[in-house]
């Protein structure tokens, strides 16, 4: 019998280098998209998965990422007053939200097989997902990416990812992905240009089984000393488990570097139905 699928697992411990200086003293994932941070898109991409739980793998400098999903009474009766219910109720949506948010921290920058595996006491045994914040999703409807991870593994089984397409340019900033006509065959994190052989990329969306946590207590560390994700993923294919995938066919985000994340403001800004078609004519005065 399969355990539910309940929980999320976020890595957000991570100093946004890429991003500095704005990353300085705000967390990247508190960045705004137009008037939301990051991060909220995330969980409100949870929200909408019909996930339960919420994992934040953390640091001691993201305080204001949990702060941001708890209760605000002196706002809330500031809006109050002044009688500014639709902010109110944007504000009050955001504690709401049908989530439970739990947090542990990573004490050790040691790479993402490490930050996940910081998880593992929270997971308790159960099948997770997890979401890397860099990455964000404009389709996040019923039946669309991780969604769809969610239904596919709670009907077979199979661990799985989220793929998307990239030319080979870009492709070899993040992990190349090998396939079959079913499952992943190989994953390489940022091969070099003659070890590409894919134009599949894993966009930051996986659901899998607790056991995947001794293929990263393994330590396969990266040249840089940090333990690697994709090497444990590779180790868990090898061992015979299988993983199951869907290529992405909406558009994603890259918000983890200064173009994507510009990339990202503009795309959501143009859909925003109060002032989207007012920023369209700024953008072409400036153009």
């Amino acid at each position: 019998m399969k355990s539910k699928l309940s929980k999320v697992v976020i890595p957000i411990a991570g100093l946004g280098t890429r991003m500095l200086p704005a990353t300085k003293a705000i967390p990247k994932e508190m960045l705004p998209v137009v008037n939301k941070p990051i991060i909220q898109l995330i969980v409100e991409e949870v929200e909408s998965a019909g996930f339960e739980e919420v994992i934040f793998v953390t640091h001691s400098s993201k305080s204001s990422v949990e702060n941001h999903f708890d209760r605000s009474f002196e706002l809330e009766t500031t809006l109050e007053k002044r009688v500014k219910r639709s902010l109110l109720k944007e504000l009050k949506s955001i504690s709401n939200l049908k989530i439970s948010i739990f947090s542990v921290r990573q004490s050790f920058a040691l790479g993402l097989g490490h930050a996940i595996s910081c998880a593992k006491k929270i997971v308790k045994g159960e099948p997770f997902a997890i979401i890397l914040p860099d990455m964000i999703l404009k389709e996040l409807s019923k039946g669309k990416n991780l969604s769809i991870l969610k239904e596919k593994y709670e009907k077979t089984g199979d661990s799985q990812i989220l793929l998307a397409k990239a030319a080979k340019k870009e492709i070899s900033n993040y992990g190349v992905v090998e396939i079959s006509s079913t499952f992943i065959k190989k994953i390489t994190e940022k091969p070099s240009e003659k070890q590409i052989n894919s134009n599949l990329f894993a966009v930051g969306r996986y659901v899998f089984k607790s056991d995947i946590f001794k293929y990263i207590d393994k330590k396969q560390k990266s040249k840089n000393t940090e333990i690697d994700f994709s090497s444990a993923i590779q180790k868990y294919i090898k061992s015979g488990n299988r993983i199951s995938y869907t290529i992405l066919k909406d558009k994603y985000f890259d918000c983890g570097n200064i173009l994507g994340y510009l990339e990202a403001i503009v795309n959501f800004a143009l859909d925003d139905k109060a002032f989207g078609k007012k920023f369209k004519m700024i953008l072409k005065k400036i153009s």
